[in-house]
């Protein structure tokens, strides 16, 4: 997505900076317009520049927090300058007009403003979730399972910028709440494994009574999907890849899934060989096929645009993350919600099923930007309807 929104750049440069070639000297123009356009491109370049290996990694994650942070005040200022042009639009139909001189400040302050308000998110952004304690009813659950409480951390999108530091942070949050599971629906880290697997390391201190269980998102298969799973693996994270595991609570059965993601069939350049696809497609049937006589089902689906199809099958509860909660307030339900299938963040009834979908515990760098949507260190306390 953040690809795409960067080629609405020129464009979107243009509009907002046409007040300023109504002066008679427009050498302002293009001192701002030009700069606009190249910053406005960067995050699409940085994409490039790490999917070609072009960059070092490390050098390339801290250029996408700061080009991510220049994207969102332009898309903040360009919705400041439709303020902008429908106040000059009323002005004119009320037979008035809104001077150049207005405009041209207008434009400026818009600018100045959205940058500030635009670094606020990234810092927020940044910061090290907090827990968020929710209960979800869920009409068919068994009794014995009332008041289990799942921690979700999702997105958690380790990197130089995300980096041990953060993910010890983390860590060390979820332990204090006293989790009965553990869940994290995928995006674990970004970057080739041989060099950012230091970063997770401190996953491998997670404990639960049930246990700690993970699955594939799309930045698995975007970073090298085989040498991911092997990290994930040896941190000791149960990595279900269209797989299922059954768990014994107050004698009754769970069925624990992940399954892949539909992202499959991406190449990286991290794979073993770059020109082969790494990972499985997601394969429900064989998920359903497993969890097959289980008293209740527990999905691991990193996207949650098929969480109807999932339904289908006998789900309970999916789990989801992915869309980072929308992000920004106004971005999340116009853009965000609609290309997930309505799906963004919190609580959904799908058919029978129950779907979560969290904001995030982390931030890929190449957005990283939340306003009114801040990352979160889920506990689901189950509750039987």
């Amino acid at each position: 997505m953040i690809f795409y929104a960067s080629l609405a750049v020129l464009p979107l440069a243009l509009w907002l900076w046409w007040p300023l070639l109504a002066r008679e000297r427009r050498a302002a123009f293009w001192w701002a317009f030009l700069p606009t356009i190249a910053l406005g491109a960067l995050p699409a370049a940085l994409i490039w520049a790490m999917r070609h290996t072009a960059l070092d990694y490390v050098v390339i994650a801290h250029l996408q927090v700061a080009s991510g942070w220049i994207l969102a005040a332009l898309l903040i200022a360009c919705l400041l300058a439709f303020a902008r042009d429908v106040w000059g639009l009323l002005l004119k139909l009320a037979g008035g007009a809104m001077s150049a001189r207005s405009r041209e400040a207008f434009t400026v302050l818009g600018v100045a403003a959205s940058l500030l308000v635009a670094g606020l998110g990234v810092m927020q952004a940044l910061r090290i979730p907090q827990v968020h304690e929710q209960d979800i009813v869920i009409p068919n659950l068994p009794a014995e399972f009332d008041g289990l409480r799942v921690a979700v951390l999702a997105d958690i999108h380790a990197s130089p910028v995300n980096n041990a530091r953060y993910v010890q942070g983390i860590v060390d949050r979820v332990l204090a709440a006293r989790p009965d599971l553990i869940v994290l629906p995928g995006d674990m880290a970004d970057g080739d494994a041989a060099t950012q697997a230091v970063n997770l390391a401190p996953l491998s201190m997670l404990k639960a009574p049930y246990g700690v269980y993970s699955a594939p998102g799309n930045h698995e298969y975007y970073s090298g999907y085989d040498a991911w799973a092997r990290v994930y693996r040896g941190l000791g994270l149960r990595y279900l890849e269209n797989q299922t595991e059954r768990v014994k609570i107050k004698g009754r059965t769970l069925a624990i899934s992940g399954i892949g993601d539909p992202a499959y069939g991406r190449l990286s350049q991290q794979n073993a060989d770059p020109a082969v696809p790494e990972g499985p497609p997601p394969d429900m049937d064989a998920v359903a096929r497993q969890a097959r006589g289980a008293d209740f089902h527990l999905l691991l689906a990193h996207q949650p645009k098929l969480a109807r199809e999932n339904a289908a099958h006998g789900v309970g509860l999916q789990i989801s993350g992915h869309t980072h909660g929308g992000h920004i307030l106004g971005l999340d339900r116009y853009i965000v919600a609609p290309v997930n299938n309505g799906y963004v963040r919190g609580v959904y009834d799908v058919e029978r099923m129950k779907l979560f979908v969290s904001n995030g515990a982390g931030l890929w760098a190449g957005f990283a930007v939340r306003l009114g949507v801040p990352p979160r260190i889920d506990v689901l306390v189950w509750r039987k309807g």
